[in-house]
């Protein structure tokens, strides 16, 4: 097919179009400007808000096993403060001192008297 050639009249309309197909070149770009400027701001909003979602899960599940941690350090020292304040009313019973006393540091009543028995088998 042959090409055409087309001689383009230069007249008071074609420069009107002219001028009305370069402002709407440059209302495009102007478009595709703001568009791509959106994007970036989009993209790093989101990028930034990820980052400090990601950070304070890290932060919660710290926070959470240190947690646990301090609950189950609580119930140890419940338990101790329980054993304790049992060992303080037994403490204040005094057979229970004697008895203690008896035992651990051979203390006697009168006339009784005490056997070391080594905790050894003996070697025949």
């Amino acid at each position: 097919m042959p090409k055409k050639n087309v001689t383009r009249l230069d007249s008071n309309y074609m420069q009107q179009y002219d001028a009305y197909m370069e402002r709407k070149q440059r209302k495009k770009q102007r478009l595709i400007r703001r568009l791509v400027l959106f994007s970036i701001i989009t993209v790093i909003a989101i990028g930034s808000m990820a980052t400090f979602h990601i950070k304070q899960r890290v932060l919660q599940a710290e926070k959470s096993e240190k947690y646990h941690h301090m609950e189950e350090e609580l119930a140890s020292l419940e338990q101790k403060e329980k054993n304790y304040k049992e060992e303080i009313e037994l403490l204040n019973d005094e057979e229970y001192v004697l008895e203690i006393a008896r035992t651990n540091y051979f203390f006697s009543k009168k006339g009784e008297l005490i056997f070391k028995i080594p905790d050894e088998e003996p070697s025949y």
